[in-house]
């Protein structure tokens, strides 16, 4: 009988790769309403295209986060 165990230090990258998910949640759309709140500043076109790229990043690493999270509760070794 194979037993299956956790790796955890791939479950430990999923997990950081998800927090860092976490910061740009919340950071992206952060800068996104300043931005758009702002529109008369000078820098209202690089902080907008900053909170777009932060918001797609978000997404990006959350996607992976979750992937190497279950690429490590999942996947089989061989050994």
């Amino acid at each position: 009988m194979e037993e299956h165990k956790t790796d955890k230090d791939l479950l430990v990258k999923g997990l950081k790769n998800m927090g860092l998910s976490l910061v740009g949640m919340f950071l992206g759309p952060f800068l996104l309403h300043t931005a758009l709140s702002n529109k008369e500043k000078p820098l209202y076109i690089p902080i907008l295209i900053i909170a777009i790229l932060i918001c797609g990043l978000a997404i990006y690493l959350a996607f992976k986060g979750i992937n190497i999270i279950l690429d490590s509760i999942f996947k089989n070794k061989m050994s």
